[in-house]
């Protein structure tokens, strides 16, 4: 088949995109070059693959607010150097990031950021928000076909972003559920991106196995944002 005299025949009416005619790629001379809609369509994809909403998608470094306290101006710098070197270290084993605090720290704002950075740089984010999740997957744990689906999401992204690891009442069956993802990603060296309430002693305590691995992951990007004064939700 000739790919130029089929490319004469097309009727470019019918195209979103009339330049490649929607194949996401240009054929000059037998030789195909990607689109320019083919970086939108794949950044489209990303982003509702990614189940980020609208508004997190606002979340950024810029409208971060660090105030003045040592804490929140290292957690800014810390998320803004992961970003910059993710493309160095996301083969690695120690390849993801960890914010620790209290509520209202800044905690999520920087995570989204991070995964907002890496969006826009063609890397898959996906989010999950740990106690609908959990909740979601225990609901559904004895449908095998649909929690071998719901786990392999989560298992599997490219990046997946765990927002209030641990939030609330913690079961056996949650961290059995949480040791299961966390222990495939780390043996597949697949990021994180974690925010969480507890402190690393806590996250020993409640599963040593779980604890060690997430902790390890994050070597090199174990951030503490502890002090009343940064909850942004009262003194923001």
């Amino acid at each position: 088949m000739n790919l130029n005299n089929l490319e004469k025949d097309w009727d470019k009416s019918n195209y979103k995109c009339n330049k490649c005619r929607d194949l996401t790629f240009i054929i000059n001379d037998g030789v195909a070059t990607p689109c320019e809609c083919r970086i939108v369509k794949e950044a489209k994809d990303i982003l509702r693959k990614s189940g980020i909403s609208e508004e997190f998608r606002n979340k950024n470094f810029e409208n971060f607010k660090t105030i003045n306290d040592s804490q929140a101006i290292n957690a800014y710098n810390k998320a803004i150097k992961y970003s910059n070197n993710f493309h160095i270290i996301k083969n690695n084993t120690q390849n993801s990031i960890m914010f620790m605090g209290q509520s209202g720290s800044g905690k999520t704002h920087l995570s989204l950021s991070i995964a907002n950075v890496l969006m826009d740089n063609g890397v898959g984010v996906v989010y999950m928000g740990y106690r609908d999740v959990i909740t979601q997957i225990k609901q559904n744990i004895m449908d095998e076909v649909y929690y071998n689906k719901i786990m392999n999401r989560y298992k599997n992204a490219k990046v997946l972003l765990i927002d209030d690891l641990f939030k609330g009442s913690i079961s056996k069956s949650d961290i059995n559920i949480m040791f299961e993802l966390i222990n495939h990603r780390y043996f597949n060296k697949l990021p994180v991106i974690v925010s969480t309430e507890l402190s690393i002693e806590n996250l020993v305590n409640i599963d040593e196995a779980l604890g060690s691995r997430l902790i390890e992951m994050s070597k090199d990007f174990l951030v503490g944002i502890r002090n009343k004064k940064l909850n942004y939700r009262i003194y923001g």
